[in-house]
This record gives C-alpha cells, sequence and structure tokens, in this order.
C-alpha cells in the first residue's frame, strides 16, 4: 500500500477511535449519573406532591423540602416547573461532558490525534503557501511573517470573533464579551466551567448544538496547535529560538513529491568528520531545515 494511503488509513483510525472513546465515555458517565438524576426528581416530585397537599407549612416539612431542593439543584434539577431541561446526562449531554473533559483539561491521546490531524495540514494551509509567497519574490523571512500574521488574523476571525458573535445570538444570557471569554479559555485550555453552552431549558435542537460545539472545539484546538507550529518554524527561521532559548521545532514531515538528495560516494567518506565537526561548532538560526525546504525550484 502507498504510504500517503497509510498515513491517511492511520489517521482516520485515529479520529474514528476517537469518536467511539468519546461515546465510550458518554456511556459510561449516562449509566452511572441519569438513574441518581431521575431517582432525584422522582423524589422531588413526589415531595412537592406532598407539600401541596398539606393543609398548613409545617416548619420541619419545609426545611426538608428545602434541603431536597437544594441538594437537587446541585445536579441541575430544578423544582420550577419549565425551569430543567429533560436530562442533564442523556447521550448527547454525556459525550458533551466528555469531550469538554479530554480538550479543555488534556489527555495524551487527545493530543495524539490532533498532532496527527495537525500534521496533515500543515503542508496545504502553511508550508504551500509560504512557497507562493516565496515564489511571488518575497525573501523567505519576510514571507514567513507574513504567512503567519495571515494565518493568526484567520484563526480569530474565524475561531473567536464568528463563534462568540454565534454564542451571543444562541445563547439568550450570553453577550458578545462572553461567546469571546467561553472561546478564549476553551481554545487555551483552561476550561473554567463558569459558561457552559446548551443548558438552557427548552433550547431547540439542543443535541445537534452540543455536537457542533463539540467539533468547534475540537477544530478550534487543532487550529491553535498549528498556529503553535507555524510561530515555532517562523522563530527558527528568524533565529528566536536561539535568541529565547527555545528548543527548536522538529523538521517538517518529507512532502510526497520531494526529490531525493542523491550523495556521492566521496561525500558519503566525508560525512562522519563533517559530523564531528559541526558538532563542535555552535549552531546558527539558519542552520536548521525550516521554509525554505518548501522551495521545489
Amino acid at each position: 500500500m502507498h504510504s500517503a494511503s497509510k498515513s491517511w488509513l492511520l489517521l482516520t483510525g485515529f479520529i474514528l477511535f476517537y469518536i467511539i472513546y468519546l461515546l465510550f465515555g458518554a456511556l459510561v458517565f449516562s449509566s452511572i449519573e441519569r438513574p441518581v438524576e431521575d431517582k432525584l426528581r422522582h423524589e422531588m416530585e413526589t415531595l412537592k406532591q406532598e407539600f401541596l397537599n398539606q393543609s398548613c407549612v409545617n416548619p420541619a416539612s419545609l426545611e426538608r423540602f428545602l434541603v431536597k431542593v437544594l441538594t437537587a439543584n446541585k445536579y441541575g434539577v430544578s423544582v420550577l416547573k419549565n425551569s430543567s431541561v429533560a436530562s442533564n446526562w442523556d447521550l448527547a449531554s454525556s459525550m458533551f461532558f466528555a469531550n469538554t473533559l479530554v480538550t479543555t483539561v488534556g489527555v495524551p491521546f487527545t493530543m495524539l490525534v490532533l498532532t496527527a490531524c495537525v500534521q496533515r495540514i500543515m503542508f496545504p494551509l502553511v508550508h504551500a503557501p509560504v512557497g507562493v509567497l516565496q515564489r511571488s519574490g518575497m525573501e523567505p523571512r519576510p514571507a514567513t511573517a507574513v504567512h503567519f500574521l495571515l494565518l493568526l488574523v484567520l484563526v480569530v476571525l474565524c475561531f473567536f470573533v464568528a463563534p462568540a458573535a454565534v454564542f451571543s445570538t444562541v445563547e439568550v444570557s450570553w453577550s458578545f464579551l462572553d461567546g469571546m471569554y467561553f472561546c478564549f479559555i476553551s481554545l487555551c485550555t483552561i476550561g473554567l466551567g463558569d459558561f457552559v453552552p446548551g443548558t438552557q431549558p427548552g433550547q431547540k435542537y439542543r443535541s445537534l448544538y452540543q455536537v457542533s460545539v463539540m467539533a468547534y472545539l475540537f477544530m478550534g484546538l487543532m487550529m491553535m496547535y498549528l498556529l503553535l507550529r507555524s510561530f515555532h518554524k517562523m522563530a527558527d527561521l528568524h533565529g528566536l529560538t536561539t535568541f529565547l532559548q527555545l528548543p527548536r521545532c522538529e523538521e517538517s514531515d518529507l512532502d510526497e513529491d520531494r526529490e531525493p538528495i542523491v550523495e556521492n560516494q566521496q561525500e558519503e567518506q566525508t560525512r562522519p568528520y563533517l559530523t564531528e565537526k559541526a558538532a563542535s561548532k555552535p549552531l546558527e538560526p539558519g542552520s536548521q531545515p525550516s521554509y525554505n525546504s518548501i522551495n521545489k525550484g
């Protein structure tokens, strides 16, 4: 099988396994939490009926009622009619919670999937555009700087400003700044949990909305990782990694259409000597693989 086909097949397998992983987490949370929630709802309804059937208010009964109300409220169950969603732990809500947990807190497998996805989009979104700028006559350093600024503006507009506008429209209690705040803490993996979308009572297409937010979180994290890798590669080319004493970015994946470097016998014989000699010298900012490697002549 061709190497590119194997790579795409592996990436597809990672994504499918990631979705199955989230579904498994959703089933676990739903199976554990939903029975407790249903039991609380039944107890709340029974207690409410008992309270209403009483001819007068008993202080002890009222206190017991309030204790139950406050306890149930901690689990998202409200005694007020039309003030609570059907369930906070259905499959979509449980999967949304599992996705939020693994994306904003951080799980190694999530980073593996994100890394695999970013590796596939590095060429069309980073290497190819910089190559176009270089072929148009720009030097490598200005080309990488212009590309990074354009990519930064694109990420801010598409994954911060536009989603914030959508959240402020769908979530009645959210302002535009609230939406920006949610996008920032989510895509920066802070995840404080003080703003949670899709929790309003009677919200239409709630499950579809939560799945859309999950897709947005994953794509947003992927673009943030791509932005960081682009900045690191630009820093390598501009010498910032040496100045800031940062580790150099790993070498870019070889393109399938890149021509192999043919070395003659003399070069192979002198390689050990050159390697030892180069190892004794300090690294120069432009001596590492950078955006220049995308130039295909």
